[in-house]
């Protein structure tokens, strides 16, 4: 009982990396969020959700979709990949089975899928992503202005805010349903 309260505590520890600092995509997050959701429900990476279309390509992704992949006890090896297809496309999913094993394969690196195990049942359709307008010219005024910023990173970031500040100002107002 000799010792005081301050004396028992440990010192802080530093944090591993600093607080703030650039802001981070959902996309960076989910892994890291995700993993452990997807480890529970057969996904070892959630990446083969996420990239689907990329490993199968995206004729055989419209109509199907990965639900688990399981390996034996133990391994990392040699695991049953299941997957969800929509109605009467599962014969032919059933034929591509030895290409969507090798493209499963390629994806790792390594021989992580021995079999592919076929369900049919509803895929969900994924909306395509709407592709970004080109962004409008800077105005001159603006952009004699950026040529004296020597921070490449500052430049680029106020170069996009004056190209969406121009392309704002392009587009008509509506008013109570009139254009102005």
């Amino acid at each position: 009982m000799g010792r005081r309260m301050s004396e028992r505590r440990r010192p802080a520890k530093p944090q591993d990396r600093p607080r703030g600092g650039p802001a981070k995509s959902v996309a960076e997050l989910v892994p890291a969020i995700g993993g452990a959701a997807f480890r529970k429900f057969g996904f070892v990476q959630s990446a083969i959700v996420s990239r689907w279309g990329e490993i199968v390509g995206e004729r055989y992704a419209a109509i199907s979709q990965p639900e688990s992949l399981r390996f034996p006890h133990g391994r990392k090896g040699e695991g049953v990949l299941s997957v969800v297809v929509s109605g009467a496309h599962a014969a032919i999913m059933q034929h591509v089975a030895p290409e969507i094993m090798e493209r499963t394969n390629r994806f790792f690196g390594y021989p992580a899928v021995a079999r592919v195990a076929i369900r049919q049942g509803q895929v969900e359709r994924r909306a395509k992503p709407v592709p970004r307008p080109a962004p409008a010219p800077i105005p001159v005024e603006l952009g004699e202005s950026l040529r004296d910023i020597a921070d490449p990173e500052l430049k680029a970031v106020l170069s996009a805010l004056a190209s969406s500040v121009a392309a704002a100002e392009a587009r008509p107002i509506p008013v109570l349903g009139k254009v102005k």
